[in-house]
């Protein structure tokens, strides 16, 4: 097996983390019918192999004072391929994503703030990189789905 494939086992421990990254290797072994240490050492290889990258708590955003969602394109002045405004922007503090696309505008962030004060307050910090040229800005009014799981099939190839 080369260092980018997985197998079914493979492929069902990851979407039972996704579930609960706090699951006990112990459930999960009872789940996928293998033993502990077999899992163990799947979960460490893929670890190792960079398909799982980190486990975090998923907060509730509006219980910790961040009710409004914000997506930004951002345009900027820079060669092709250039992500100094990307990672510029990555250090402000309200941005939870930046991704560089082939869309209009080179840079689609996410933010999460307080209220529309805040995201002026925010966008003001965007335009303090000089080769941010201009933003425009879609507020959230209701998620209806938001998810950092990835979507893996057994039947698919990876």
């Amino acid at each position: 097996m080369s260092e980018r494939t997985i197998d079914d086992l493979d492929r069902r421990i990851l979407n039972i983390l996704q579930e609960n990254g706090r699951i006990s290797n112990a459930d999960i072994a009872r789940k996928v019918g293998k033993a502990p240490s077999a899992v163990l050492e799947r979960v460490r290889k893929l670890e190792r192999r960079d398909f799982i990258t980190g486990y975090e708590a998923v907060l509730n955003p509006k219980n910790v004072g961040l009710g409004l969602t914000a997506f930004t394109l951002v345009f900027a002045d820079e060669p092709a391929g250039s992500f100094e405004t990307g990672n510029e922007l990555a250090k402000i503090r309200e941005v939870l994503e930046v991704h560089y696309t082939a869309g209009q505008a080179p840079y689609l962030v996410k933010v999460r703030v307080k209220d529309t004060e805040a995201l002026q307050r925010t966008l003001s910090k965007f335009g303090a990189i000089p080769t941010v040229r201009d933003t425009n800005s879609t507020i959230v009014l209701t998620t209806v789905k938001e998810t950092r799981g990835i979507p893996i099939d057994a039947d698919e190839d990876i």
